[in-house]
């Protein structure tokens, strides 16, 4: 059963908010561009492996798709979090061309394509910290000891691997392509075949990760550097993408093009509740959205499908859900 299913990941939102809110001329702008590309080659690969979860029984499957759990200033994300009775699986997919390299004794990636070759952070030890993450979180919420395993699995069909280096053999069980997945959780599913968690601590465990899933909002910034003051303010024309549109005729006035709209402004606060926190004031959005008129904002607030809590000046405005 998919308890959380697959939408556009929230890290790939984020970062197309981000290029929109940042000059072109930033020095960031181009390594934002490279992992907003990547992601989104990724996003499909994961999209490609679909077909193959279907084939799982959904009474004892409970698949989360792209989970982001808080860690300190970090962010655990996690491409898809199996959840049975008898183990925990962490599926970590890469969508990459040309021929991989897992080189095991020095945990170094790299991928040779067109006769080049280029490095990336190592799967292996990257699925490692989400499986060590996972076996603290269980351990903090008295949970049982249930084995947490990982696959990272290559969905590009195109695509070859191999795996060398003295730990090669502790590390080949752990990789495969992706129409060989349902074949190694198969085979973890001989191996742990002992039921550990009960139907209620599935059940706890599942409302644990939802309510524990949030925006990666401020560690994207973070990551690159990016502060508040490097982001464009403003509301964007939805035809032109020009920015920053001004008030006229109670509507939005786009000084290029020309052209008006009624709610421009309802992208605005889509990349403001992404790139900072998931509530904004009266003030926080005027400073935002570049406008002079308490009223006005509250007015555009109040129409805009948001929910709120508090009165007058402590009024906090937020979405009904993220699933944008």
């Amino acid at each position: 059963m998919i308890v959380k299913v697959r939408t556009i990941p929230l890290k790939i939102l984020i970062l197309d908010a981000i290029l929109r809110r940042l000059p072109c001329s930033h020095a960031k702008y181009q390594q934002i561009l490279d992992e907003l590309s990547r992601r989104q080659a990724g996003y499909e690969g994961e999209k490609s492996l679909d077909y193959y979860y279907r084939e799982l029984p959904n009474e004892k499957y409970l698949i989360f798709h792209d989970l982001n759990l808080p860690d300190g200033n970090y962010n655990c994300q996690i491409d898809t979090l199996l959840l049975t009775p008898e183990f925990i699986l962490i599926i970590d997919v890469k969508n990459m061309a040309g021929k991989l390299v897992f080189d095991t004794e020095n945990e170094q990636f790299f991928q040779i394509k067109n006769e080049e070759e280029k490095g990336f952070s190592y799967p292996i030890a990257q699925a490692e910290r989400h499986q060590e993450y996972i076996n603290k979180l269980l351990i903090k919420n008295h949970f049982p000891p249930v084995p947490v395993v990982y696959l990272v699995v290559i969905s590009n069909h195109y695509s070859s691997y191999v795996i060398t280096g003295k730990n090669a053999y502790k590390v080949k069980p752990k990789v495969c392509k992706g129409d060989v997945m349902l074949k190694r959780i198969r085979e973890l599913e001989r191996i742990h075949s002992t039921p550990l968690l009960t139907a209620k601590d599935l059940r706890k465990l599942s409302r644990l990760l939802l309510k524990m899933n949030t925006p990666p909002t401020g560690y994207l910034l973070q990551k690159f550097g990016i502060q508040r003051s490097d982001l464009l303010t403003g509301v964007h024309c939805p035809y032109c993408k020009y920015l920053p549109l001004i008030r006229k005729k109670q509507k939005w006035f786009c000084p290029k093009c020309q052209l008006y709209s009624m709610d421009a402004h309802i992208d605005a606060l889509r990349d403001y509740f992404l790139l900072f926190v998931t509530k904004i004031t009266n003030r926080g959005f005027r400073e935002f959205a570049r406008i002079g008129s308490i009223d006005l904002a509250g007015r555009i607030l109040r129409s805009s499908n948001l929910h709120f809590s508090g009165t007058k000046r402590n009024r906090v405005y937020y979405p009904s859900n993220l699933k944008w």
